[in-house]
């Protein structure tokens, strides 16, 4: 599961609020807000829930399914193999 992080921004916008109010109405910090709208920090499940809650929005509407299913494909692998190996 990856956090989509224009989604978190666009919703928070959207609502009228600061990185500051949204944080403290979901129980977390600015810093935490901040860090997940620049895709710095991957929250818990629990956080994504809060803050769509605050927003009033399905948790879905901040995920990025995309990211996350290429995330779960060929885990550990790490790219193409070198040439000739």
């Amino acid at each position: 599961m990856q956090l989509n992080p224009s989604r978190l921004r666009t919703a928070r916008l959207r609502r009228m609020l600061t990185q500051e109010e949204l944080a403290r109405r979901a129980g977390t910090t600015e810093a935490t807000v901040n860090r997940l709208e620049n895709g710095l920090q991957r929250p818990r499940i629990s956080t994504v829930r809060k803050l769509a809650d605050v927003l009033g929005v399905p948790p879905d509407e901040l995920i990025d399914w995309e990211g996350a299913e290429s995330e779960t494909e060929g885990e550990g692998h790490r790219g193409p193999a070198p040439e000739g190996a």
